[in-house]
């Protein structure tokens, strides 16, 4: 890994990250109970333009690439891997327990598997806790560009993940030139391939500009923002400890323990744009899985009953379409990148 140029206020940015945090949550709650109002001022219009040309782009990208758009549940029958029971709402469906969706993940491998590459524009809900509203890039509610290939390895995904983000940039810029500037906003456009650090290097540049992480299977938010401070374009991080939780990611065979799995984040300090891994497909290494993470088998009929019957290898990734949003406008929160935003623990929103 070659040496980085590391952000010149990355250790001012990390002070002000919780005090700006909370300082956001007040505004948003203020503004927001009159977002009929709030909505009506250019500013907003520019923001849901842009983030509609992103949308349009992306579509266009994945279907050049002969992917095939295909409708996400909203509600469904499995639990969403990879949430605690508490993140997750229920509802009773003509008797039987649904949940409304928090990710499409064993739903997009099926259709992978049916039709070889397809992509979901899905709806997730997830109960985050009340503190995650501190971040500025939590939502309750928010959607995501969820993209599966059969047959792909996480390189292959990674591949696709930074053409994908290249070709709406610059649609972006060229379409949304206008509003961009009047929102203040300059994106640099990085031409891929973006950098890939293991999880092991993205821990040594968190030392290198003074942040001691500690090596557990997520890096904390905090943290992540200041990662992504370091950088000046897009970048990955991959191979991360393998999770209890996340029974649906592939451990490497080679490398037990490790995860074939990635993240990419932004650069100046946006944080997060995506995640993906390689889906594990094996029957029996997915029961181990789940019941490792303290799950039940029998909650995952016919996900289960699927792999079972054998299913193919895929990869795939999602990327959160507010975050996106939040990135190419230059906004503080991800609040502000669609109407009407649910907030974590935050009731008098629309």
């Amino acid at each position: 890994m070659s040496k980085l140029k590391l952000h010149p206020a990355v250790k001012e940015f990390e002070k002000s990250i919780k005090s700006r945090g909370l300082r956001a949550v007040y505004e948003a709650v203020e503004r927001l109970e009159r977002c009929y109002m709030l909505y009506r001022e250019e500013r907003y219009k520019r923001i849901f333009r842009i983030q509609a040309t992103a949308l349009n782009a992306a579509r266009e990208y994945l279907n050049s690439k002969g992917f095939i758009e295909v409708l996400p549940p909203v509600i469904g029958s499995l639990p969403s891997p990879g949430l605690s029971e508490d993140k997750q709402i229920t509802v009773d469906f003509y008797g039987k327990k649904f949940r409304v969706i928090g990710n499409t993940i064993l739903y997009k491998q099926m259709m992978a598997d049916i039709l070889g590459k397809i992509y979901f524009i899905s709806p997730n809900v997830r109960l985050e806790r009340p503190e995650a509203a501190l971040s500025g890039r939590h939502l309750a509610e928010f959607y995501k560009i969820d993209v599966e290939i059969r047959g792909a390895t996480y390189h292959d995904a990674m591949n696709l993940a930074e053409g994908l983000l290249d070709y709406v940039l610059r649609r972006v810029c060229e379409e949304c030139w206008r509003d961009l500037e009047a929102l203040g906003r300059v994106l640099e456009i990085r031409r891929p391939p973006y950098p890939r650090l293991t999880y092991e290097e993205a821990l040594q540049v968190l030392s290198e500009v003074g942040f001691k992480a500690e090596h557990s299977p997520e890096v904390p938010w905090e943290h992540e923002v200041l990662l992504s401070a370091a950088f000046t374009s897009p970048f990955f991080v991959m191979n991360y400890p393998r999770r209890p939780e996340a029974f649906y990611e592939r451990e490497d065979p080679r490398r037990p323990g490790m995860l074939r799995n990635f993240k990419m984040l932004y650069p100046e300090g946006f944080g997060e744009a995506l995640s993906g891994a390689e889906r594990e497909y094996e029957y029996g290494k997915v029961i181990r899985r789940i019941a490792e993470s303290g799950g039940d088998p029998a909650e995952y009929g016919w996900y289960l009953e699927m792999l079972k019957e054998g299913a193919s290898p895929s990869a795939g990734f999602g990327i959160g379409v507010e975050r996106l949003t939040r990135y190419l406008c230059g906004l503080s929160s991800v609040w502000e990148a669609r109407p009407y935003p649910k907030i974590p623990g935050i009731t008098s929103t629309p």
